[in-house]
């Protein structure tokens, strides 16, 4: 066996992991202890989660745009394992925020799902980043995948846009913007003072998974290139000429 000569530092590191954890107790009982809604009740609680979760995707969404553009430019390795891993936790920031908003859809709107713009083109992101993920693993070329994924991640972003204003062009069920909005957030202050350092809470937690989801990319691809360059032990052996070996001593 031989050794990889570049060792890979450790995935998780040792204090972000940390930092993350208590920036989520403090997030969670920051909500907890949150005053009820006066129309919702307690269900804003639900808020402070699936909104951050919402907005998380898109940081990963565009931080998967900026490394595809990124390596289209200089062809770095490194922006493509990055557009990889943002994207990957992009998928499950998105499947989160639309199951936590069906959870608080049943009991506001009455139903699990509606076709409702902003929830089918969420929905339509999702499915997109997800045939970005697919795109990946059906290229086994690394150059190839690479320049594939990067043209897809810079042509998908546009997904998110349309996402965001989804509300704003069809005015359906969902209701409007109410923190990133012309005149100002229309929050309570404490709610938006929660609903706001639950979404620091979600970014840290993202540039954990990410770290973590690149580092180990790039220890496959160190794998990778090792195996390419010291072949297995093995691939010498070939199976014996049995034929050969009992004609020559048929002709002996």
């Amino acid at each position: 066996m031989t050794p990889l000569t570049t060792a890979p530092g450790p995935v998780f590191g040792r204090r972000l992991p940390l930092v993350v954890g208590v920036a989520a107790a403090a997030g969670v009982t920051a909500a907890v202890l949150s005053p009820p809604d006066v129309v919702q009740g307690d269900l804003v609680r639900l808020l402070y989660v699936h909104v951050p979760a919402a907005w998380t995707a898109f940081l990963s969404y565009g931080i998967t745009f900026a490394a595809s553009l990124g390596w289209l430019w200089r062809r770095r390795p490194g922006m493509d394992r990055l557009a990889a891993a943002s994207a990957e936790v992009g998928v499950f920031f998105t499947a989160l925020a639309i199951a936590l908003g069906s959870i608080w859809g049943r009991p506001t709107w009455g139903v699990w799902w509606t076709w409702d713009a902003r929830l089918v083109t969420t929905a339509l992101m999702l499915f997109i980043y997800l045939g970005y993920l697919a795109l990946r693993r059906a290229t086994p070329d690394p150059l190839d995948r690479a320049k594939r994924s990067a043209v897809f991640g810079v042509v998908a972003f546009a997904q998110v846009p349309l996402v965001h204003f989804s509300v704003v062009w069809w005015r359906t069920l969902h209701q409007p913007p109410s923190v990133i909005r012309p005149g100002g957030p229309t929050m309570d202050p404490s709610m938006l003072l929660v609903l706001l350092g639950n979404a620091v809470v979600f970014t840290l937690l993202y540039v954990l998974m990410v770290r973590a989801r690149a580092r180990m990319a790039a220890t496959e691809d160190a794998l990778d290139a090792a195996q390419d360059t010291h072949p297995l032990a093995g691939a010498a052996v070939s199976a014996p000429q049995l034929a050969t070996a009992r004609s020559e001593k048929t002709d002996v």
